[in-house]
């Protein structure tokens, strides 16, 4: 420890790495703590940082906007290939990869002899931390309090904070574990660690990106989303950058009580957790991508890209973004997304994400060849062929089954 002169700390201002900085103090012979916070679009959470993080040790606090990173690398290519975890819709895991690069960086330019972060060691964060750091730092050291202090549960930090005149935005009674950035917003604790409770959703100041189902307008909303290959690029015909398009989506989802998930997911470490995350415009967004890709995308490319998907998001729910694996599979996802240009019109009603219509200039999709009115382009009589022709091993099994009762007396083994 008494080898640990500089540490870059990933820096949040919440209860763990508030405190974090003068344990790092008290148990490391007193090193330079330099914290660095990223803006991930969390909003007025990173208001005060600076003040705080110096009263408390720090010698200096990095504020390093990292938004449009990580919606164009990330989000955007994670939105194209689908890819969610059990429902979730990554939210944390999207910002993790960023975050930690620009740790890596801050740390060779600073000279540090550690990173550290503030991930218990039940979580996947920690996970998804380090293998990021490793991918750019191999022989870095890393910090991870939790593994080992003595402060092993919120109470004990809570009053960890209060011996040392930390201020806290929250107490023993509202003690929810939370990550918020601009796609999400999870919720974790308390009375959310038993899934026989209700989540306190239409509890005031539960939620905080949108409303519940129960208290949305009666009225619906339309919003009309374009694409162009795949990128969102325009909300009801207004050309938008990512970043400003999905805030838009934030506020129009929100207000509908849409993007709200209760789930008990599966952690990487191995056991179950129950979280509430918030995901509005997210929610909306891959939903209208989801919806032009129905009309945009052959049959054996999108039941693939389907199967591709689950993995894809196992490897960012699990941290492996900075892999060879990860990024062949946004090569093939880049690749798909050449025709998924067009509209999707939804519509957005008490918690509900409705499809009203979709519309591409590269849509497989032929009225005359599904209608069910008389049509010139589709010869019925050619189905027959077709029938007997995809059914054949089951009719070459059945008379063979049938010869061999004659002979027998005996069937196969039993297809049903």
């Amino acid at each position: 420890m008494s080898e640990i002169k500089k540490v870059v700390l990933a820096y949040s201002g919440g209860l763990d790495t508030s405190i974090i900085i003068p344990w790092l103090k008290e148990n490391y012979n007193n090193p330079e703590i330099i914290a660095v916070s990223a803006d991930v679009g969390q909003g007025d959470e990173l208001d005060g940082l600076e003040e705080k993080a110096i009263k408390t040790g720090a010698s200096k606090l990095y504020i390093e906007d990292l938004t449009d990173e990580m919606v164009d690398e990330v989000i955007v290519p994670s939105m194209m290939m689908g890819a969610n975890y059990e429902g979730y819709l990554l939210g944390t895991a999207f910002a993790r990869p960023i975050i930690a690069r620009r740790l890596v960086e801050i740390a060779k330019k600073e000279k540090a002899d550690a990173i550290c972060h503030g991930c218990t060691g039940k979580g996947n964060d920690q996970v998804r931390f380090e293998l990021a750091i490793h991918a750019f730092a191999p022989q870095m050291d890393i910090i991870a309090p939790w593994r080992f202090w003595e402060l092993n549960s919120r109470e004990k930090e809570i009053e960890y904070a209060e011996k040392h005149n930390i201020p806290l935005k929250i107490n023993k009674e509202t003690n929810y574990s939370k990550d918020k950035n601009l796609w999400h917003l999870s919720h974790e604790g308390l009375d959310l660690e038993d899934p026989a409770n209700e989540a306190p959703l239409n509890r005031p100041g539960f939620l905080e990106m949108g409303v519940s189902p129960e208290q949305a307008p009666d009225t619906p909303t339309y919003v009309t989303i374009h694409f162009e290959k795949g990128v969102p690029t325009a909300i009801d015909g207004q050309q938008m950058d990512s970043v400003s398009l999905i805030q838009k989506l934030n506020e129009l989802g929100g207000a509908n009580g849409c993007g709200i998930l209760d789930i008990v997911e599966n952690r990487l470490v191995g056991m179950k957790s129950r979280g509430v995350y918030e995901t509005p415009g997210g929610a909306v967004l891959y939903a209208a991508h989801q919806k032009l890709e129905e009309i945009t995308l052959d049959k054996e490319t999108a039941h693939y890209k389907q199967q591709l998907a689950l993995k894809f998001a196992d490897l960012v729910y699990n941290g492996q973004w900075y892999t060879p694996l990860r990024k062949a599979m946004s090569a093939f996802v880049d690749a798909t997304q050449e025709t998924v240009t067009g509209d999707v019109k939804l519509k957005l009603y008490k918690g509900n994400i409705i499809p009203a219509s979709v519309t591409s200039p590269y849509s497989l999709y032929s009225a005359g060849m599904a209608t069910f009115d008389e049509d010139d382009c589709y010869d019925q009589a050619d189905s027959a062929g077709f029938i007997h022709l995809f059914g054949l091993p089951l009719k070459v099994r059945a008379l063979n089954d049938q010869a061999l009762f004659e002979k027998t007396g005996e069937h196969f083994p039993s297809v049903e």
